[in-house]
């Protein structure tokens, strides 16, 4: 699985127009194989550019001989130098990297069926100021959560999705939804269609799904239900990368809470939509953030 969100020639929106005399917080993130020297050579190349590193994190897979580094830098340097100075260590170690300004906002696509409790909590977090993302549009194969997208003042589109053609259609909607905007991340937002996996390669990397930690153990449409029936003692939930192999891409974040014998099947509804809405929204919070990035089967998540 290739690294997301890999640096372009593009310049964002909030680069255009910088001068030399403003102050500039960067996010740079960094993958390469692991070798002597790396630290000190990007070091050195962000005090060439002018910059202050205020935030560095640093981890070596031993499993698969990667280096991967996160760091947050102050600088008055325009993205062009910046990238000037960094080309050579870039160049040198054969790294993957991103280059972006902290706090911008995440251009994100949702996809949502019936049930509100995680696009409320993510358009909730995005108006108050405390989740980096921008939701250009709301979209869902039934007609149930238009209200709650409009109280936010989100556009909302419905199309069902009823036999294979039109679940086609939805999927071309949803790379043309994509191209449109130029979205950066797609967030299942407890969305009840398996993508196709057409679908899941052309999004790999930037699309995050949520499901209850019971499977594969508790599969179906009451998962609570069987959980109760069963006596589990954790609720829990799972938020990972979309890919081919259903509900198997690599975990980015997982909540439990403990639960006994007094609770209902109600009450485990309850518990378990809020870890689902909590755990979700982590994860869309720190994909932001570029603080997750991809080893293998699965992620570096800088906290």
């Amino acid at each position: 699985m290739p690294y997301p969100g890999r640096v372009t020639d593009t310049a964002r929106p909030t680069d255009v127009g910088q001068t030399a005399d403003e102050q500039t917080h960067w996010t740079l993130t960094l993958v390469c194989e692991d070798r002597p020297g790396i630290v000190h050579a990007i070091s050195g190349a962000v005090v060439d550019a002018g910059g202050n590193i205020t935030e560095s994190q640093q981890f070596s897979s031993h499993d698969t001989g990667t280096f991967f580094m996160r760091l947050q830098v102050v600088s008055s340097t325009g993205r062009e130098a910046f990238e000037a100075a960094l080309a050579p260590v870039v160049a040198r170690y054969g790294m993957e990297w991103k280059l972006d300004v902290v706090g911008r906002p995440l251009r994100t696509l949702v996809l949502v069926s019936t049930a509100a409790h995680c696009l409320n909590d993510l358009l909730f977090r995005q108006r108050a100021g405390q989740l980096p993302i921008e939701i250009p549009l709301v979209l869902a194969n039934h007609p149930d959560l238009q209200g709650l997208a409009e109280f936010y003042g989100v556009p909302f589109e419905h199309r069902a999705v009823v036999g294979a053609e039109l679940k086609a259609e939805f999927e071309r909607r949803i790379l043309e939804v994509v191209d449109e905007h130029d979205v950066e991340l797609v967030v299942l937002a407890r969305y009840m269609q398996i993508l196709s996996p057409e679908l899941c390669a052309a999004l790999e990397g930037r699309a995050i799904n949520i499901h209850h930690s019971f499977l594969p153990g508790f599969k179906g449409a009451n998962p609570y239900r069987q959980a109760h029936a069963r006596g589990v003692k954790l609720i829990g939930a799972t938020a990972h990368f979309v890919t081919s192999d259903l509900d198997e891409g690599p975990i980015i974040e997982q909540n439990v809470v403990r639960v006994d014998h007094t609770r209902e099947a109600a009450d485990l509804v309850a518990i378990g939509q809020d870890e689902e809405s909590r755990t979700l929204t982590q994860a869309v919070r720190w994909f932001a953030e570029d603080r997750v990035l991809l080893d293998g089967a699965r992620t570096i998540v800088f906290r």
